[in-house]
């Protein structure tokens, strides 16, 4: 029995760094990746709080879309996710800014990263996915979370929808400009290869 034991812990070790070699990462490598994860994503978080002022009017914050797609194509829709979460939830708390500050953020972010992987790294369905995450569901998720829990009246599903679509096409804009400009100077792929998402790149379209 242990020498099964150990026979198929052997064999467990043997697929895991099986998987990693045709990842083209080391463990090492790996872990790095990792670190270097977390670094960006509390600097993004950092820049999104200080920047989101910035155009802000209620109903639109264009800087926390420029982050959110920025977030989806360098780490993916699962820290874009959360560093759109924290940063709703350090603006709602430090800035007094109401729930729009999440139901305007964590929908597209997500979405933005889903379609960036789904499509091979193409930066416009990342933008795409913001517009559609924020623009509509998050927009039309903010009415019923205004009206029931911030008491808001005189709302409609379709309330903010406008709102929401100016300001995620003017931080698309920005954003799809920005990371163009550094996916020309092979800056955008160095990033990925770092964080380990350079496997998300593999189409050099826009």
């Amino acid at each position: 029995m242990e020498q099964r034991k150990e026979e198929t812990a052997r064999a467990g070790q043997g697929v895991k760094q099986a998987a990693v070699r045709s990842a083209g990462m080391t463990a090492a490598q790996q872990s790095d990746s990792r670190v270097y994860r977390l670094v960006v994503m509390a600097m993004l978080i950092g820049l999104g709080v200080v920047i989101s002022p910035i155009l802000r009017v209620e109903g639109m914050c264009p800087m926390a879309h420029l982050i959110n797609i920025t977030g989806a194509v360098l780490l993916g829709p699962w820290y874009s996710f959360v560093i759109a979460a924290i940063i709703g939830i350090l603006r709602m708390t430090l800035m007094g800014i109401p729930p729009l500050a999440l139901t305007g953020a964590v929908f597209g972010a997500t979405l933005s990263g889903i379609l960036y992987r789904l499509s091979g790294g193409r930066l416009w369905t990342a933008v795409v996915g913001e517009i559609i995450g924020t623009g509509l569901i998050g927009a039309m998720a903010s009415y019923p979370v205004m009206t029931l829990l911030y008491g808001r009246t005189g709302l409609t599903w379709m309330f903010y929808v406008p709102s929401f679509i100016m300001g995620t096409l003017i931080g698309g804009t920005i954003a799809f400009f920005l990371l163009t400009a550094l996916r020309r100077r092979g800056t955008l792929r160095a990033f990925q290869q770092k964080l380990g998402v350079q496997r998300l790149n593999r189409l050099p379209h826009a």
